[in-house]
């Protein structure tokens, strides 16, 4: 093998070694950083879900005859 040969492999090693090696540690961190979002989006959504329920007890009839009531009560 001539010695131009074996230098534009070596080269060419190290180059392909030095793109595989940016290509995994950019997976890594779009890995890393794509787990959190994905945890605050099912907060997020656990919290909408919650609302929902507060809005439903609070605007239900009943609730609010039950304050009425306890309105009352504390008058008397």
């Amino acid at each position: 093998m001539e010695v131009f040969t074996m230098v534009v492999l070596i080269v060419l090693i190290a180059c392909g070694t030095g793109v595989i090696n940016q290509h995994f540690k950019t997976r890594r961190k779009e890995l890393e950083h794509s787990s959190p979002n994905d945890d605050v989006y099912d907060e997020v959504e656990m919290l909408r879900e919650r609302i929902e329920v507060l809005e439903k007890i609070v605007t239900d009839e009943r609730y609010h005859l039950e304050r009425e009531i306890d309105q009352l009560e504390r008058r008397a």
